[in-house]
This record gives C-alpha cells, sequence and structure tokens, in this order.
C-alpha cells in the first residue's frame, strides 16, 4: 500500500516530550521502543476510519523513535506500527499488522471492536500465540489525536486542603448523573453534567471536601462483558494513561474534563482521580496486540525469567506492568505530573499500589516508583493514596508505606463491620481502628490520616445492602455468583432483602447511623461511598464491576423520607468533625501519661465509667465501651491557653440497653449530648450532670461533650444551631 506523503515536511524531531506535541506549526512525535527495528506513523481521517498517510519516523536517540511533520494540527488522528522480531519465546511480539496506539496521547478517537485482526498470533491456531498473524487490525481500533492543550483556568492549580481535614467522597461520574433530575439528558454521564451546579452544590453541602473519582482514564470493554450485554462499568481495565475516556464526554473535547475540575475547585472541593498503572487490557500471551505489546512487550511487561512468552500475573488480570524499567516508570510518572499539572488534578488512589512498589524480589517501600513520586516536587505535594494489597506474593501491605502516603485500611472495615454486626471479642481491635490504627500507622513519623477510613467503597456493598443481606446477589453480573466476595461481614437484621416489617427496618436504619458515626467520628481520614448518605441499593451485588445501569445508577429521585433523614445526620456528623478538632487529631492517640500535661489523651471506660481493666478487654462478650478523649492533651504534646473540647464516644454492640455511668473529669461540670443515633434528631440537646447515668440503647452509639472553654463557646454555639435545626 502506497500513500502520497510530501516527504519536505519531514524533520528529525526530538525525542522528547514523549507522544504528539504540537507547536503551532506542526507535530513531534516520540514513541520509546528498545527493541524495535522501525517505527511507521500512519495518519487517517477524521472520521479515523482510512489511513491516508505512513511515514517513518526518521530518527532513533536514546532507544526512542522521534519525527517532525509541519502542518500538521490539533484534531489529527493517528497511531504507529512498530517493526521487529516476532519472538514469543525471547519475549518479543512485534507485528507491524497491528496498529498500536501512543501510550502518550492525550485523547482518542472511537473504540476497540472486538475481531480477530486484533491479536499479534492467529486465532485457533495450532501454534496458538506462536503462529504470526498478517491481517490489519486498523479498522478495529481506535485512534489517537493530536490535541492543542490551552484552557483558561479561572481557579489556583490546587485547592489542597490539609489532610487532617480531609473527607473524601468515592463516586462514580456515570453513575452519578445518570438518573439525576437536575442534569440534561444530553449531559447525564458526562463530566459536564457531573460539573453542574445542582451535583457541585449537593456534594459540597454534605460536608466533604475532596471527590474521587473512580477511574476516568481511557479504558476497553473486554469482549466476554460485551456479549452478555455487560461493560466494563468501574474502567479497572486502562490503555490511555494520558487521556480521558471519550465516554464521559459531551463533546470531543478535552475542555469539558478541566472545566469540570475548575467547577469543583471553585466550589472548595479536591478532584481525586483513581488510577490504574498496573496492568493494561492486552491480557497474557493470547491476549491482543492494542499497544504497548507490539511497541516494546520485553519493556513493558513484567515476564517469566525463565520463560519471557509468559507474564507475570500479580495484578490477576493476565500481565504486569514492569515499573523497573527506567521508561515505563518514566511513562507513569510522566502521566501523574501531566494530570496534576495540565489537568490540575489534587490527588491519585492507586489501584493495587503495592504492585507498584514491587521490585523483581518483591515490595520495596523503597524502590523506585516510591522514590520517584517522594522526591519529586509535584507529585510530592499532591494526595498520595495506595490501596495496600494485590494478590501476588507478599501483596497484602496495609502500613508499610513509606511517609507522605496515606492508605486505603481494610482492617477499619472489617473491624468495624464485624463490631456492629455483633461478633465477640472485637472491643480491642475496635480501639484500634477508632484511633487511626496506629499499630499499623504509626511508625516513622507519619500521622494519623494516613489511615483512610472506609466502611464501603465502590467493590462491595453499599451501606443499605451491608445491614439488609446476609449473601451476595450477583446474578446479574452472568458468572453464577461466584464472583464477588462471600466474606462481607453483613448482617441483615433478620430478613434478606427488602422488607416492610417496621422493627427490621428501625434496626436497619439505627445501624446504618452506628456505622456512619463510627466513620465520622474516629481519627483517620475518613472516605464515604456515594449514596450511602441516603441508603442507596444495589439489590445485594457486591461486585457491580460490569453493570453500567440502574444497579449501580444512583436513583436520586427515590430518595425517601428515611434517606433524607440519614442525608440530614451525615451533614450533621461532618459539622462536628470539622468544628471539633480533637476528632482529627493530627498525632496519634495512644493512652499514655503526660507528666508535662498531667493527662491521658485517650481513655477507654466500662459502663461504670470507670477505666477498662485488663480482664474485662479480654472478655470476648464486651460489647460496650467509652471513649473519653481529653481535650487537654493538646495535638502538639505542648502546653497552651486553652484547650480543644473534650469528647466521650460511647459504642453499644449488644442488643440490650446499657446503663452508661457518665465520667467525672478535672474542670468538667456537666455533658451535653451531640449525638445518639437512637434518636438522631432532637430540638435541643440535651445536658447531664457527672456521675449521670444514661441509657444506652442496644445497638447504638453516643457522642457526649464535657462542657466547653471560653475560648470554644462561639464554635459549640455554631455547632449546636447545626446539630439541632431540621435535617
Amino acid at each position: 500500500m502506497s500513500y502520497d506523503f510530501d516527504s519536505s515536511r519531514l524533520e528529525e524531531g526530538l525525542p522528547f516530550p514523549r507522544g504528539a506535541t504540537y507547536d503551532g506549526k506542526g507535530v513531534n512525535f516520540a514513541v520509546f521502543s528498545a527493541h524495535a527495528t522501525k517505527v511507521e506513523l500512519c495518519l487517517f481521517d477524521e472520521p479515523g476510519e482510512r489511513e491516508i498517510a505512513r511515514i517513518t519516523l526518521p530518527e532513533y536517540t536514546d532507544e526512542v523513535w522521534h519525527g517532525y511533520v509541519s502542518g500538521l494540527h490539533p484534531g489529527t488522528r493517528y497511531a504507529f506500527r512498530v517493526h521487529g522480531p516476532y519472538e514469543p519465546e525471547a519475549g518479543h511480539r512485534f507485528n507491524p499488522n497491528k496498529l498500536v496506539l501512543d501510550p502518550y496521547s492525550k485523547a482518542h478517537v472511537g473504540q476497540v471492536r472486538w475481531a480477530p485482526e486484533l491479536f499479534g498470533y492467529t486465532l485457533g491456531h495450532p501454534d496458538a500465540d506462536l503462529s504470526f498473524d498478517e491481517r490489519d487490525s486498523a479498522p478495529f481500533m481506535p485512534k489517537c489525536v493530536v490535541v492543542d492543550s490551552r484552557f483558561e483556568w479561572k481557579q489556583p492549580s490546587w485547592i489542597r486542603v490539609p489532610w487532617d481535614r480531609t473527607v473524601i467522597y468515592e463516586t462514580h461520574v456515570r453513575g452519578h448523573t445518570m438518573r439525576h433530575p437536575a442534569v440534561p439528558e444530553h449531559l447525564r454521564g458526562t463530566f459536564a453534567g457531573f460539573a453542574s451546579d445542582e451535583v457541585v452544590e449537593c456534594i459540597r453541602q454534605l460536608g466533604v471536601t475532596s471527590v474521587e473519582l473512580l477511574p476516568i482514564q481511557m479504558v476497553v470493554d473486554q469482549q466476554n462483558l460485551l456479549e452478555k450485554g455487560l461493560r466494563n462499568y468501574w474502567g479497572y481495565d486502562t490503555l490511555g494513561f494520558f487521556a480521558v475516556d471519550p465516554r464521559y464526554l459531551s463533546a470531543p473535547w478535552l475542555d469539558e474534563f478541566k472545566a469540570m475540575v475548575d467547577r469543583y475547585h471553585a466550589a472548595g472541593l479536591e478532584v481525586i482521580l483513581d488510577v490504574v498503572y498496573n496492568h493494561t487490557p492486552e491480557g497474557n500471551e493470547l491476549g491482543p496486540t492494542l499497544s504497548f505489546k507490539g511497541i516494546d512487550n520485553a519493556s513493558y511487561y513484567r515476564l517469566m525469567p525463565d520463560n519471557p512468552r509468559y507474564y507475570i500475573n500479580d495484578t490477576g488480570t493476565g500481565n504486569t506492568l514492569n515499573l523497573s524499567h527506567p521508561r515505563v516508570l518514566q511513562m507513569v510518572t510522566d502521566s501523574l505530573r501531566y494530570w496534576a499539572s495540565e489537568m490540575h488534578i489534587d490527588g491519585f488512589r492507586f489501584d493495587l499500589a503495592t504492585i507498584l512498589a514491587r521490585e523483581p524480589h518483591g515490595f520495596d517501600d523503597g524502590g523506585g516508583f516510591l522514590d520517584s513520586c517522594r522526591q519529586d516536587p509535584v507529585l510530592s505535594s499532591v494526595k498520595l493514596i495506595a490501596e495496600p494489597w494485590d494478590c501476588g506474593p507478599g501483596g497484602y501491605q496495609v502500613g508499610r508505606f513509606p511517609p507522605g502516603w496515606a492508605e486505603w485500611n481494610d482492617t477499619f472495615r472489617d473491624t468495624v463491620r464485624a463490631f456492629w454486626k455483633g461478633d465477640d471479642g472485637l472491643a480491642p481491635e475496635m480501639a484500634k481502628r477508632l484511633t487511626a490504627s496506629g499499630d499499623k500507622f504509626n511508625r516513622r513519623g507519619r500521622r494519623p490520616w494516613a489511615s483512610v477510613n472506609f466502611i464501603t467503597a465502590h467493590d462491595g456493598f453499599t451501606l443499605n445492602d451491608l445491614v439488609s443481606y446476609n449473601d451476595k446477589h450477583n446474578e446479574a453480573n452472568g458468572e453464577d455468583n461466584r464472583d464477588g466476595h462471600s466474606d462481607n461481614r453483613s448482617w441483615n437484621c433478620g430478613v434478606e432483602g427488602p422488607t416492610d416489617d417496621p422493627e427490621v427496618t428501625d434496626l436497619r436504619e439505627r445501624q446504618k447511623r452506628n456505622l456512619l458515626a463510627t466513620l465520622l467520628l474516629s481519627q483517620g481520614t475518613p472516605m464515604v461511598l456515594a449514596g450511602d448518605e441516603f441508603g442507596r441499593t444495589q439489590h445485594g451485588n457486591n461486585n457491580a464491576y460490569c453493570q453500567d445501569n440502574e444497579i449501580s445508577w444512583i436513583d436520586w429521585e427515590g430518595i425517601d423520607e428515611r434517606g433524607r433523614g440519614l442525608t440530614g445526620f451525615v451533614r450533621k456528623l461532618l459539622a462536628l468533625r470539622h468544628g471539633l478538632p480533637v476528632l482529627r487529631r493530627n498525632r496519634f492517640l495512644t493512652g499514655a501519661w503526660n507528666e508535662t500535661l498531667q493527662v491521658k489523651d485517650v481513655s477507654w471506660l466500662c459502663p461504670d465509667g470507670k477505666e477498662l481493666a485488663p480482664e474485662q478487654w479480654d472478655d470476648p462478650s464486651m460489647r460496650c465501651f467509652g471513649m473519653l478523649i481529653d481535650g487537654r492533651a493538646q495535638a502538639s504534646g505542648i502546653p497552651r491557653r486553652g484547650s480543644d473540647a473534650t469528647l466521650l464516644l460511647v459504642l453499644n454492640a449488644w442488643h440490650d440497653l446499657v446503663d452508661f455511668t457518665l465520667p467525672d473529669v478535672p474542670g468538667g461540670s456537666r455533658w451535653t449530648c451531640l449525638v445518639d443515633t437512637n434518636v438522631p434528631e432532637r430540638d435541643s440537646l440535651p445536658e447531664f450532670g457527672i456521675g449521670d447515668h444514661y441509657q444506652v440503647t442496644g445497638r447504638s452509639l453516643l457522642l457526649f461533650r464535657l462542657d466547653a472553654s471560653a475560648e470554644s463557646e462561639q464554635t459549640f454555639a455554631q455547632l449546636e444551631t447545626v446539630l439541632t435545626e431540621p435535617s
């Protein structure tokens, strides 16, 4: 096949930056491949259907192929064909018949359309992936798009909410807006819809500070899902690390994403991205050739040392990106800097982050990726959150990430769920989780915020389903209910699924409040799953990764009075958290006696108001105890004028009433009940004297405040207004 191209427009260009860079007169193309013998740039018409030029990149510098084409402009459609050895047993899978996407592409048009032509080998051939397929894959591939990155920002680059004030709200751009009555239908499921005033204000008024979006980078819908009428809804299969997925755009321009970020920043809200740099959709040796596999398989992926035909599969998806390779590490950190610097993203949550920190010898908290983030002036200044586990060897590393990182804390999730479910012997574990899991994170000068506490997340039951189902109900996924976790530590309160029984319903609502109050009143960084604030359900599906439909979409019009009441309760809890610094201390509570201040920062009380004895901690049936946080123990450890509030948190996971004696604390004269999950709404906040008894309802949580210092009276007066206003 021949193409008409004016060779005078081609120059050697530069090996940096990678990708396609427009300079006002033309475009520089640069792509890394250590083992290729030739790289061809393929240009396409506007629909991306017809190849109109094929240009050999003229230069090869430091393992980077590059060239400059004058006259090209933003909107140009392109991709590559890469020549080299097809030797799977040596780790090489070059096949120039297969169009491959630029790893640094900032935008794409079209989508992967599954066909046998996408595979570098011939499907069904007796030699499997050792065979070689000569059919052209271009008709079935999306195309890369040259972009103009200019944008007129109205807000500062980052919001920079302090970690100790951070409250994360995890949501999905599409699922959040597809059923939102205030979002115009043509904008539902898009960044523009997510940026609508009603959506932004609803999130802001809840009291959270940071919106964490499930993956929005360019993804591929797996063939097996499409065959079942499903799709990759969550988006954990990234193919384009620099590009937003076109499915979230109402118009084909990056400005829509930037405008959304700008709108959230204007509301004082951070935007955090959930990112997936641990694997790609190219699968194992039997997977398709879409980008990395055809550009330089032996460099981009971790291959079996004794037989590089096969892939190391620490991700459970077929392949693992090789961040031990300097160019692959550079690609990932370049991507992160792009999103932070060019797109003004405030932080990242890293899917299966243990893999990113794994070197050939295993997990290394001083490995290349973690060190790169730590020393980088951009990345070290944004929020970095690890999902600290994967399915590979030594994959569970909660608490082992280095200073500067926060981590999802699944021990908080599991302990809190099991405690309120009524399991035995969990009081000692609960004490650790309420105090930011110092047993895991109090090392190397890390702070309590390093523990990202959560009860629910996208993966698993919603809050409503956690108290409504004993078992998962994933039949809609088409896997005979075999997928998803079976160990949910959930309790249906006596009936599986929906019920009209008022006693069961009331208990479920109280359990929701117990769980939310535990989350939002604990030390550490809380994360709320979108929709939990009003009791969203997925009808028992705890693995809705493929459900781009009403199972996953938030039903805004279906919120009943109970849901609206729960939303008001969450707002009040967050008002307390923001208004009472003692709930978000910047040092770990240890219970040690402070000789200088003559006080303990935290004490643990039994129902008679006295400190728990060791034998009481050892009692597996103990399900009611108090946590006294003394405001005189300053977070800095340095005496100063005034003090923070002294608070008493009482938890009763027992099914019966417990008579709790309000303790005598030096300098205190009365206790005010700020929260009682059995009585979520009150006209006024009741006060009690020292030594008074409070009847703690079975399965309920309470928060009391000791009388405020003069310096704090104004803050508490403002809080009281919020706490007693109608929900």
